[in-house]
């Protein structure tokens, strides 16, 4: 564990005991959380496993790729208003040519649930027959519904196309390098594997009642409710060939240092990595206020972070209420935490390997953890 005094020591506290309370009481496995302030890991500590540990941060990654986008579009490499077509005319089959970049980066693309089986990324023939056998559920622009995992294969193939090199190459040589970002990757070979911690699913699964008052749909089925994001293909990813891949949508390894400090550049750009208008945009600027369709709460999304608010949805996007109403992050599955706010300068990371069956459970440790967080720097009284 290492803090330093900048932080309120006694919220510090509360923090890092609400954190090793699930794995003293044996409800997670273990847990590793950080909190940085001004560039720098100000407070980080890890429970139930070694202090270097890497965790899966899931869907927290997205954002990471995103950036990747967001630095194509600075160059002009990529407009928003591109049709993923015009560079990937694979795509276009099965009536997706009007698709935009901007309607994949929102989750607005209509296609929440296309397919995709991770071990044929590396067989392009199979990769781009994939992408044009998907079909839309609704018309593109229209709607919002979460895309676990097909938007931001797409999102790595425009990467790909529009600097002819291997995604995750570029996500490492154009933004972790430059950052000191040394144990955040997406793509971890077999024998560089020993340091990351197995996933496991703990608790238990919510009644169709619970369900109901989550999402005041009746009669949802759980497996609709998870789709794509069960046991079974999270727990997937302790598989050496899925970590090996790096799946742009969930694939993120990391530890929770750097994660909060991937945030810390997000609002500071230190290395001026972005270009301002479009990391101003990318930040802070809601383009999708869509229903959810599983909470009935405005998406709030930009083009690759979910924004806060100030309405009274805000217990619904991850990031509790202490955080002011521009703070951004994304969550990840099973109880993975990150965001930051511009008004505090905090940014904080929280991740578990004890994947939560319980979205209500994982919801309320995870604004248990971001509320306390998100006062470390405000004056006591």
């Amino acid at each position: 564990m290492r803090t330093v005094s900048t932080l309120d020591q006694d919220r510090l506290h509360d923090l890092l005991a609400r954190a090793q309370r699930e794995v003293d009481e044996g409800t997670l496995p273990a847990c590793q959380l950080a909190v940085a302030l001004n560039g720098e890991v100000v407070a980080e500590a890890t429970f139930g496993a070694p202090q270097a540990s890497r965790f899966h941060g899931y869907s927290s990654g997205k954002v990471v790729v995103a950036g990747a986008v967001w630095l194509l579009l600075g160059e002009g490499a990529l407009r928003l208003e591109d049709r993923v077509a015009d560079h990937i005319p694979e795509f276009a089959a099965n009536d997706k040519g009007a698709i935009t970049v901007e309607q994949v980066l929102t989750h607005t693309s209509g296609l929440p649930q296309a397919p995709f089986d991770p071990l044929e990324w590396e067989d392009r023939d199979a990769r781009l027959a994939r992408f044009a056998s998907w079909r839309t559920n609704w018309a593109p622009g229209t709607r919002f519904e979460y895309h676990p995992t097909s938007a931001h294969w797409v999102l790595a193939e425009l990467i790909e196309r529009a600097t002819d090199q291997d995604w995750r190459r570029f996500v490492g040589d154009r933004l972790l390098a430059p950052l000191g970002l040394e144990h955040l990757r997406f793509g971890v070979a077999p024998e560089d594997q020993g340091d990351i911690v197995d996933v496991l699913a703990v608790g238990e699964a919510p009644t169709a009642a619970e369900l109901e008052a989550l999402t005041g749909v009746v009669g949802l089925d759980l497996a609709d409710f998870q789709g794509e994001v069960n046991d079974e293909n999270l727990i997937g990813f302790n598989r050496p060939e899925i970590r090996a891949v790096g799946v742009p949508g969930g694939g993120i390894v990391t530890t929770a240092g750097d994660l909060a400090l991937w945030y810390q550049a997000l609002l500071q750009d230190p290395k001026g990595l972005w270009d301002p208008t479009v990391l101003a945009d990318a930040t802070g600027h809601v383009r999708c206020t869509f229903a959810d369709p599983m909470t009935s709460a405005p998406a709030n999304r930009t083009i690759g972070v979910i924004v806060r608010g100030d309405d009274d949805q805000i217990a619904l996007r991850g990031m509790g209420r202490t955080v002011s109403a521009r703070a951004f992050g994304h969550n990840g599955a099973g109880g993975q935490v990150a965001w930051a706010d511009p008004a505090s300068g905090l940014s904080f990371a929280y991740l578990t390997n004890g994947l939560d069956r319980h979205p209500i459970a994982s919801g309320r440790r995870g604004a248990a953890l971001s509320n306390r967080a998100g006062v470390l720097t405000a004056p006591a009284g």
